[in-house]
């Protein structure tokens, strides 16, 4: 979320006819076209943040900026060219960073949260902890773990939080 991001057509020369089909999971369709003989490009359904990369009549790459959770979804590129038609899919997932807290509880534990992650973030501890972390589910498909050190039968009040995540790894000292 709030990259930037640019999906490519087949590299070909003579191109008479370039089309973007955009379906997002949410909302609705959008269409980017250019036809090259009447150097005209056409736009129909597109949200801002949806553009040509540098001008159709240069290139037929497609440029998200930025990169939104409604951005997900699936993007066809289509082209007609002197040598054939060609058509190319990308189906995109938006990655969403959560965002990592840690802090003590009421009776003095270590308490990590990675909140409003997607896909969800695993929480781990140094040392070791018999922790079960406790997901919450959120209706755009974001996930927030909350996870409390559970000390393997010592008194630790002290610990590091170990938080995973495919666009994060980061790891955060508590002492409580």
């Amino acid at each position: 979320v709030g990259g930037s991001l640019v999906l490519t057509c087949p590299n070909k020369s003579d191109v008479t006819l370039v089309t973007w089909k955009i379906k997002p999971n949410t909302g609705g369709h959008c269409i980017l076209g250019y036809r090259a003989d009447f150097k005209q490009a056409n736009r129909t359904n597109c949200t801002e943040n949806i553009t040509w990369k540098s001008g159709p009549e240069y290139d037929s790459a497609l440029q998200i900026w930025p990169v939104e959770r409604a951005s997900e979804g699936n993007y066809t590129c289509e082209m007609a060219a002197g040598d054939g038609n060609f058509q190319m899919t990308y189906h995109l997932t938006v990655l969403v960073l959560p965002k990592v807290s840690v802090y003590c509880d009421s009776r003095g534990k270590p308490v990590c949260r990675a909140a409003a992650g997607k896909p969800a973030a695993r929480i781990s501890w140094v040392p070791g902890s018999n922790s079960s972390p406790e997901q919450e589910y959120h209706g755009d498909g974001t996930v927030t773990v909350l996870s409390t050190f559970v000390g393997n039968g010592t008194d630790v009040r002290s610990a590091n939080c170990v938080v995973s995540h495919p666009a994060l790894a980061r790891n955060e000292p508590i002492a409580c």
